[in-house]
């Protein structure tokens, strides 16, 4: 049946109000407009930053269908849109690269200015919403949502990619893989021979993990209160795996004492304000890096002695690891198909979409790495 220009009715993973489980519905999705796209979702993962929006540690407007790390296939496309056709294998941005933005057009920029992180409208660049359940609008999240069996996107928002690609491995390049590959590889540029530590063994910290072995660092120390991670952190490329826990000193102590004064690089990979300070304080004095790649909570501010930057180092942010989202989305799928990285190792359990609410008690349990949900 072509379902092009029409009103798709599909499953959709609805969050009506904070702290409650995912309700699953019957949404309609609207057809794409004029320079967007509609795209069936076949694989989606669940990221820390979806849970969230779920707590209210990222405030969205309500009901809303989360979820932005996936891959599908182009259903239908509105009037005007050149760079895909229906039938291509896509990867949804939820940093898109409309061109022409000033970060865009900008060699060092990549936070483009269409995507709605940090302005948290919920809405379409349009000011619309393209789904609606029981009759009542539902918002959008970060111009992606995925957690639906249908989705309309930008078309700024769509990176097309190898048709050989699988889709159930792939969707993680579209956030946690390529976040915490580029915080490495792009952000904080890891030098061969240098020295990172790396805060939060999740899927996003244990992709740092794999960006600084890629870069050549020769020691990689992974720190975490949850042991059971540091097996996979050291299959990945991690030298020394710590738990803050087992030591009656501040950890920052513990890594500078480790490394003689300091390690070269360090990420925070959680989204915790102590541990954003904890990871400037253990980077060398004079030149070292460290670079936030946790989403910060909201409405928190950190409070930390200047000295730590008069003497020289630097501190980062860094949003989808610094990649230009619509240029690198396809080389990065292309270099997972000519095996230039695993993504295996971080995708844990794979379940039905309709699982959805397992697949979160998972991460909050600390048991996942990567739960993937399949259509």
């Amino acid at each position: 049946m072509n379902t092009a220009g029409r009103v798709i009715k599909c499953k959709a993973a609805v969050l009506w109000e904070a702290n409650k489980p995912f309700s699953i519905e019957e949404v309609e999705v609207a057809p794409p407009k004029e320079h967007e796209v509609r795209v069936k979702i076949m694989a989606t993962g669940i990221c820390r930053s979806d849970d969230h929006v779920v707590t209210g540690a990222m405030v969205m407007p309500f009901p809303i269908i989360l979820g932005h790390e996936a891959a599908g296939v182009v259903e239908s496309v509105g009037q005007g849109v050149t760079a895909v056709k229906p039938g291509d294998k896509v990867i949804p941005l939820f940093v898109p690269q409309c061109g022409e933005c000033q970060n865009c057009l900008n060699t060092k920029g990549n936070l483009c200015s269409k995507t709605d992180l940090g302005t948290s409208l919920g809405l379409m660049p349009d000011g619309t919403t393209r789904f609606t359940c029981k009759g009542k609008a539902i918002y959008h999240f970060l111009r992606t949502s995925t957690f639906t069996e249908y989705t309309v996107l930008h078309e700024s928002a769509v990176a097309k990619i190898d048709s050989a690609a699988p889709l159930e491995k792939v969707c993680l390049i579209g956030c946690g893989f390529s976040t915490g590959y580029g915080a490495a590889l792009q952000t904080a540029k890891v030098e061969p021979g240098s020295t990172c530590a790396v805060f939060g063994l999740g899927g996003v910290g244990l992709s740092v993990i794999m960006g600084c072995k890629a870069a050549g660092a020769s020691r990689i120390i992974a720190v975490d209160i949850n042991k059971d991670k540091f097996a996979k952190a050291k299959e990945l490329g991690a030298t020394d795996c710590i738990n803050p826990k087992d030591f009656n000193k501040p950890v920052h102590e513990v890594l500078t004492e480790m490394t003689g004064g300091g390690v070269d690089y360090s990420f925070e990979v959680i989204g915790r304000t102590d541990t954003m300070t904890a990871a400037l304080a253990c980077c060398q004095s004079n030149y070292g890096v460290s670079v936030i790649v946790g989403v910060p909570p909201a409405a928190q501010k950190i409070t930390f002695d200047p000295m730590l930057l008069f003497t020289g180092r630097s501190w980062k942010g860094s949003v989808f690891g610094g990649w230009k989202s619509k240029d690198a989305v396809p080389k990065l799928v292309a270099d997972y198909m000519k095996k230039k990285f695993v993504l295996d190792p971080l995708i844990t359990h794979t379940l039905p979409f309709t699982k959805i609410n397992e697949g979160f008690d998972l991460l909050r349990t600390g048991k996942s790495i990567r739960s993937v949900l399949t259509f």
